[in-house]
Order: structure tokens, then C-alpha cells, then sequence
């Protein structure tokens, strides 16, 4: 065999070693990664029991056990009858049911590999289990645009990111739960769409686009993005068969596919949120056809030919899309698309939009919270794929840039913000410390080009050493500062509140709980119940009970009449209580414990939404402001706030309870004032319920004498 041969047999063996051994650990750190990932987001399994958070969740929870127990076919078909009444709800064509259909499936096949599990503790870990998926796709998406190295460092980063934690913890069970992976894995089928132009990748990200679709309405986001980065491409330069053939497939096949959604419908061919991605598919047949008709004309009848081509293909678009418009076949943005476009449109002209905080533009203390260093690593993430652009980091920078725009219009985006963050940051930590750790030990650079830089740039060792250590400590920093923002603002329901003792032991406030338990129990089944909108899914999906008006936010009349009987004096609001047949009122009050997102909070928001409608034009929003302009429960507080029934159910015998040492009796806790209207009794309601904390209060409505009875 020779010595020569002998030696490059070992070299090869050598190689494959290394190989092996590279892999073994790149797989080892992305399986801790993907562990790390499933594990942060248990706090609130470890620290309460596994309950479903928020409001929205409690929805999802209820359809996904609607489907499971009977069927596809009649969840589909489902009307409730218990939601917006009288009106109530198709549910089949008026959600998207990715989340639920995902769920049944997990619990299907867990079923039958002899896994008895409940459908609730699926629903409970189902985001947790995601976010392990997004951790493993995040990797391969960021080693198709840099390298394994910048792959493994955004998977750790977005497997305990805030911003992301925020929806995913354990209980959060809502659509963003799995919509970022849907999200993140469309990205990186179009990525491989892009490079090898291959139909098959083309599909892939089509099915991911069309999973995308029927899990979330961020889908929205992606399907203007992705065309951008057409277009960028193609002012650029950059457009070539590839994109044709990637882009052509993925819009044809996504769009088909997601006008199978019943909620989605034909909106992608009649809505202008989409007109971008119809629009560039029709430039990408023009570019294609006009490169055709270059290669087989002359130059100087290619030219009179192409304007031509030109001027007539924007008139008939032009006069196309007016006819539309003006028909009503293309429908115009909707008022959370405009919000995006201009944040102060909701507050002017949408009440309700504007009332949900989630759409409220972010703070930059928010942006630091959530994200941590990684608000200084992604300007420096941008540079390096400025320096080294391609057409996949085009994609990104594209990503970032709208992201961070989004983000900081409604404080809700920030999750589509954090995976880029984390993957831009990631090729930032991995170009910086390939470039600094070559400089540590400067004497095992071995290649020429090496040694040209360092004789160039004087990188000394103890410079690179302590640049590298500055990095390991940032690093080492976010990890305890992600641990520490989960444990303490992203791991507590909100249907369970927690506070603080004096002695630093943690109170817990199960006052929810309590009163949906007490509807359910001590209510008839056909009770009707009056509240704000905020409660509504909650109380359908705990207590079983029929409600006026819940979280999906369509119907904006049926929604202002409920705040119009909250804002009113007691007569009127008997009235309006009669006219919608309301048994019971729940509201939401914190003044004993300092709960500061309760009712009264929120009551201007309810004065705006009822002032917003032609029958509540006699609500404004000015009455119920002191002389001096300001929102007061006190003695200065507007006569009219004093008297209205929002005010009197959640203050009625509270002018009687201390709840602070050295204050008078009524002394509301959140406002930081004494009630200005102690000593009233209720004249259409009685008191039903009030929990151990005072924070949920239910009043029946009386049923008054007829006025000719004596």
C-alpha cells in the first residue's frame, strides 16, 4: 500500500473523527437547547397547578374539547349558542383552527400508543412542546444563511428569549403558540426555495405557508414579506429562475391552500392586505416574459415592443384595480392593518382596537425587557450580512427592518420581532468570536491571510482575550436575566394573581376561580350575564353560562351597548340590562387588594366604545371628568361617574371596609383615594357574590313591580 498511502488513509480517518465529532456536538448542544426550551417555560406547571392563562386560552381550551369528543365534521358546523347573545357564534367559520386540530391530533395519536392523557394537560405543555420545534428550526434556519456556529448560538438565545417566553409558557394556550414555528419553518422552506429553485422545496414552504394560515392571522406578516423580498430582488438585480420558480409555485400552491381555511375564504384574491403578493406574482410573469421576448427580438423592436407592454399593462391594471375597489370585490384594510400603517388611527377612529393593550406601541423599556443585549446585537447582526449579502440575507435583513418597525407600533409583535433578533444576534456572537478567537493565541494561526490581517491590524492577544470575555459575560448576563424575567413577570396566569407579602412569602389570589365556580354552581343554566368583553371567554369556558359579549371583538355595536349600560345611571342601565334579557353583572374590582387592571381602569375605555355608536351618542367621554379635567373617585370626581352603575357595583358597601392601616373606611387601594360616594344602596340590583378579596363582585338584576301595581 506505501507510506504515502498509508498516511492519507489516516488523514481521511482523521477527518472523518473530526467530522463525526463536530456533528455529536452540534447535536448535543441543540438537544440542550431544545430541553432548555421546554424547561423554562414550566414555572407556572411548578409553581401552580397546570392551568390555562390568559383570556383567549380559555376559548381555544373549550373548542379543542368541543372537537375531540365530537368530531371534526360537528366542530366545523358548531354554532354556540352560548356566546353573543342573542346572536351567537359559527365557531367553524370564524376561527383558525390549527391550534385545535393540532391538539386533537397529539391527543389522538398519544391515545394510541396507550398515552392516557387529558386534553387539557395537551393544551397545558402544547406550546412548551412547540417551542422546542422552534428551537431546532431557528438553528437550521440561521445555518442556511451563515453557519452551524451563528445556528447554535440563535437556538440557545431564542430558547429562553422573553419576548418569546411570553407566549409560550406552559398554560399559554393560544395561537402564537405554535404560529412562530409555522412562521420560522415557512422561512426556512423558502430559503432552500430560493437557493435551489426546486419545485419540491417550493411545495414545502407552501404547505408550511398554508399550516401558517390556519394557525394564526399574522400570516399576513409572511405573505407580504415574502413577496417584498421578491421585489427587492428584483429591483436589485438578483431575480433569476430560481425566484421565478420558487416564488410561482409557493404563492399558485399557498394561496389555493389557504382559501381552504373557512375563516381565510377568498380573502387572498380580494383583500388589499394581499395585493401585494397577488402583484408581485403578476410582475414576476411580466419580468419572465419580457427576459423571453429580449432573447428573440432585436434591440431596437425589443424597445418599442417593451413600452408598449409597459404603458398598456399599467392602465389595465390601473383601471382593473379602481373598478374593484370601487365595486367592493376588493375589500379595503382593515383597522388593525391601518394601526400598523398609523398608530394614532385606532385611538381616533376605533375605540375598541385601541382599548386592547396588546396593541398599544411598545416603550423602548419593553424593547430591553423582552430582548435584552440583543438589541445592541442586531444592528451589528445587519452589518455582517450587509458585508456578506446574499440572496437569503436580503431575506433577513428585510425581516429584521419591517419587524422592528411592526414591533414598535403594537407592543403584540414583539414576538414576531424575537426570532429575528435572536437569529441576527446569533450571526453577530458567531462572526465576532471566529474573527477575535483566531487572535487569542496568535501563534496557532497557521494560514497566510491570517497573518496578512495581523500584520495589517495590531489584534493583540489580550485585546482579543478580553473582547472574548466581554462577550462570554453579555452572554452570561442575558441567561439570568431571561431566567429571571420568566420566573417573575411570564410565569404567573393571570387567572391566578400573586403578590407579595411584607415577610417576602408569595400570596396567592384565586378570586376568579372562586366566582366563575359560584356562577356555575348557584346560577340557572340558562343564566345570562352581563360583563366587559375582557371576561368573556372565561366565563363561557368555567362557568358554563351564557354571555352578552366576549374576546373575538366583531361586533362593535353589541359591545358599545354594554358599555353604554356600565356608563349610565341606574335606570337607564335597567333599560338596556331588560332589552338584552341579563340575569346577572360581573365586574372586575381592586381596590381592597390593589389589583390595578380592574374595571374601574378600564371605564373610560367603556365610556369611548359606548359613546362610539349612533345609540350611545349621548355618551361623552368629557362628563365623567372633574372640573379640573381630571379621572377621580373622590369627592371632586364628575356627578356623573359618581351615579353610574359601574361606579356603584364596584364601590357599593365599600365606603364601610378599612383597607389600609391609618386610612379612612374606603379607601380604594389602586387609585389612592377615599370614595367620594359612600352611602347609596342599589335600586335595580342586589348583591349575589362577592369573592374572599373582593376582586370579582356579581349582582342579580331584580325583577321590579309592574308601575300600575300598588
Amino acid at each position: 500500500m506505501g507510506i504515502m498511502g498509508i498516511l492519507r488513509l489516516n488523514t481521511h480517518l482523521l477527518r472523518l473523527t473530526r467530522d463525526k465529532q463536530e456533528t455529536f456536538l452540534t447535536l448535543s448542544i441543540l438537544s440542550l437547547a431544545a430541553v432548555l426550551s421546554f424547561a423554562t417555560r414550566l414555572f407556572s406547571v411548578l409553581r401552580y397547578e397546570s392551568v390555562i392563562h390568559e383570556f383567549d386560552p380559555y376559548f381555544n381550551y373549550r373548542t379543542t374539547k368541543f372537537l375531540t369528543e365530537e368530531g371534526f365534521y360537528n366542530f366545523h358546523n358548531w354554532f354556540d349558542d352560548r356566546a353573543w347573545y342573542p346572536l351567537g357564534r359559527i365557531i367553524g367559520g370564524t376561527i383558525y383552527p390549527g391550534l385545535m386540530v393540532t391538539s386533537a391530533a397529539l391527543f389522538r395519536l398519544m391515545w394510541l400508543v396507550n398515552i392516557t392523557i387529558d386534553i387539557r394537560n395537551v393544551c397545558v405543555f402544547l406550546a412548551p412542546f412547540f417551542s422546542s420545534l422552534t428551537t431546532v428550526v431557528t438553528y437550521c434556519l440561521t445555518k442556511e444563511l451563515w453557519d452551524s456556529g451563528a445556528g447554535l448560538v440563535a437556538a440557545v438565545m431564542i430558547s429562553i428569549v422573553p419576548g418569546y417566553i411570553s407566549r409560550s409558557v406552559a398554560g399559554s394556550y393560544d395561537n402564537e403558540g405554535i404560529a412562530i414555528f409555522c412562521m420560522l419553518l415557512t422561512y426556512y422552506m423558502w430559503i432552500k426555495a430560493v437557493k435551489t429553485g426546486t419545485i419540491y422545496w417550493s411545495t414545502m414552504a407552501a404547505l408550511s405557508y398554508f399550516y401558517m394560515v390556519s394557525s394564526w392571522g399574522g400570516y399576513v406578516f409572511l405573505i407580504n414579506l415574502i413577496p417584498l423580498h421578491v421585489l427587492v430582488l428584483m429591483f436589485t438585480g438578483r431575480f433569476s429562475h430560481r425566484i421565478y420558480s420558487a416564488y410561482s409555485t409557493l404563492y399558485c400552491v399557498g394561496t389555493l391552500l389557504s382559501m381552504q381555511v373557512s375563516f381565510v375564504g377568498f380573502q387572498p384574491i380580494q383583500t388589499s392586505e394581499h395585493m401585494l403578493a397577488l402583484g408581485v406574482f403578476g410582475l414576476c410573469q411580466i419580468f419572465s416574459a419580457v427576459e423571453y421576448l429580449k432573447s428573440k427580438l432585436n434591440k431596437e423592436d425589443f424597445e418599442v415592443l417593451f413600452r408598449a407592454l409597459i404603458w398598456a399593462i399599467a392602465g389595465i391594471t390601473t383601471v382593473f384595480a379602481a373598478v374593484l375597489t370601487m365595486s367592493g370585490k376588493i375589500a379595503p384594510w382593515t383597522g388593525r392593518f391601518y394601526s400598523l400603517l398609523d398608530p394614532s388611527y385606532a385611538k381616533n377612529n376605533i375605540p375598541i382596537i385601541a382599548s386592547v393593550s396588546e396593541h398599544q406601541p411598545t416603550s423602548w423599556s419593553s424593547f430591553y425587557f423582552d430582548l435584552q443585549i440583543m438589541v445592541f446585537l442586531f444592528p451589528t447582526g445587519l452589518y455582517f450580512c450587509f458585508s456578506k449579502l446574499t440572496d437569503s440575507n436580503i431575506f433577513i435583513i428585510l425581516y429584521g427592518v419591517t419587524s422592528i418597525y411592526f414591533a414598535g407600533v403594537m407592543v403584540r409583535l414583539m414576538l414576531v420581532l424575537a426570532p429575528v433578533m435572536c437569529i441576527l444576534s446569533g450571526i453577530a456572537v458567531s462572526a465576532m468570536l471566529t474573527i477575535y478567537m483566531k487572535q487569542v493565541d496568535p501563534s496557532k494561526v497557521a494560514d497566510k491571510k491570517s497573518k496578512k490581517f495581523d500584520s495589517h491590524f495590531t489584534m493583540k492577544s489580550e485585546i482579543a482575550t478580553a473582547f472574548v470575555g466581554m462577550i462570554t459575560f453579555l452572554l452570561i448576563s442575558y441567561t439570568f436575566h431571561c431566567t429571571w424575567v420568566t420566573s417573575e413577570a411570564y410565569s404567573s396566569p393571570s387567572i391566578v394573581l400573586s403578590a407579595r407579602s411584607q415577610d417576602g412569602s408569595r400570596v396567592l389570589f384565586d378570586d376568579f376561580r372562586e366566582a366563575y365556580y359560584w356562577l356555575k354552581m348557584n346560577t340557572p343554566e340558562d343564566a345570562k350575564i352581563m360583563s366587559w368583553w375582557d371576561y368573556g371567554y372565561q366565563i363561557t369556558a368555567m362557568a358554563n353560562r351564557t354571555i352578552l359579549v366576549d374576546n373575538n371583538t366583531w361586533n362593535n355595536t353589541h359591545i358599545s351597548r354594554v358599555g353604554q349600560a356600565m356608563a349610565s345611571p341606574e335606570d337607564k342601565a335597567y333599560e338596556i340590562m331588560k332589552e338584552l334579557d341579563v340575569d346577572y353583572v360581573l365586574v372586575i374590582f381592586g381596590g381592597v387588594i390593589g389589583y390595578s387592571s380592574d374595571d374601574i381602569n378600564k371605564f373610560l375605555w367603556m365610556v369611548r366604545i359606548g359613546g362610539s355608536t349612533e345609540s350611545g351618542s349621548h355618551i361623552k367621554e368629557t362628563d365623567y371628568y372633574s372640573s379640573s379635567g381630571e379621572f377621580r373617585v373622590d369627592k371632586e370626581g364628575s356627578p356623573t361617574l359618581l351615579n353610574c352603575l359601574m361606579y356603584k357595583m364596584c364601590y357599593y358597601r365599600f365606603g364601610q371596609q378599612f383597607t389600609e392601616m391609618g386610612r379612612p373606611a374606603g379607601w380604594d387601594r389602586v387609585r389612592g383615594a377615599e370614595i367620594g360616594n359612600k352611602d347609596f344602596e342599589l335600586d335595580v340590583l342586589e348583591e349575589a357574590y362577592t369573592t374572599d378579596h373582593w376582586l370579582v363582585r356579581i349582582y342579580k338584576v331584580k325583577d321590579l313591580p309592574n308601575r300600575g301595581t300598588r
